[in-house]
């Protein structure tokens, strides 16, 4: 079971990249907030080249980092506009500075939190994440650059991690335990809440009645 969690993590994560990517392709936005793309993007870069995983999940983060870059992309090209409260000359400097501030804050959490390893800063920054797609949903008053598909995959390749861990006894330390616990419990009801107030105002946008113009 350990084995199949890690595959549906690997694909359903892999699935929401995909869909955040071509959403906000599409759409011209981007669709992860942008202080969970930093720390996303830290612990990726992390533990694909610093600290590398044996096995399997050093592929899958290679992979993860590659669809961040292109993230990025969405993020540098289209973000100007999220932010017009924000003088435009100052947003891709803005992001530089959250960019560089983001990876050694995630490498002292993982050495002082989790000796080294990434599991306490992966759900951290996941529990995070998730409350940041709430609020991403909330500040923009619709689903623009969102999508049901990336709520669910993005619960579903969560939910699939915190199984991996659960079913390997030897993946986290036993003084971890109850802390790992809450966070795989927080991440799922974030995600959950997400989705679900997702589809309600997907549900609320196709029944707004469209005013013919004047």
């Amino acid at each position: 079971m350990h084995t199949a969690f890690l595959f549906g993590t690997g694909v359903f994560w892999t699935a929401a990249y995909v869909l955040l990517i071509r959403t906000g392709l599409r759409e011209r936005t981007f669709g992860m907030p942008v202080v969970a793309f930093a720390t996303n993007i830290s612990w990726e870069f992390m533990f694909a080249f610093v600290r590398p995983p044996a096995g399997l999940m050093h592929v899958v983060n290679l992979v993860w980092f590659c669809f961040d870059l292109a993230v990025g992309y969405t993020l540098v090209r289209f973000g100007r506009s999220e932010f017009p409260y924000l003088p435009r000359r100052l947003y891709l400097p803005a992001l530089a500075a959250l960019l560089a501030f983001a990876y050694p804050g995630m490498n002292y959490a993982s050495e002082q939190f989790d000796a080294g390893g990434g599991a306490i800063t992966a759900f951290g920054s996941n529990l995070a994440m998730s409350g940041m797609f709430l609020a991403m949903l909330a500040a923009r008053r619709g689903t623009r650059g969102q999508s049901p598909g990336i709520a669910v995959t993005k619960l579903l390749g969560t939910a699939c991690a915190s199984l991996a861990l659960l079913t390997d006894p030897d993946a986290v330390p036993r003084h971890e335990t109850a802390l790992m616990r809450c966070l795989y419990a927080g991440c799922f009801l974030l995600d959950l809440a997400y989705a679900a107030a997702l589809f309600a105002v997907r549900r609320a946008e196709r029944t707004v009645p469209v005013t013919a113009p004047a």
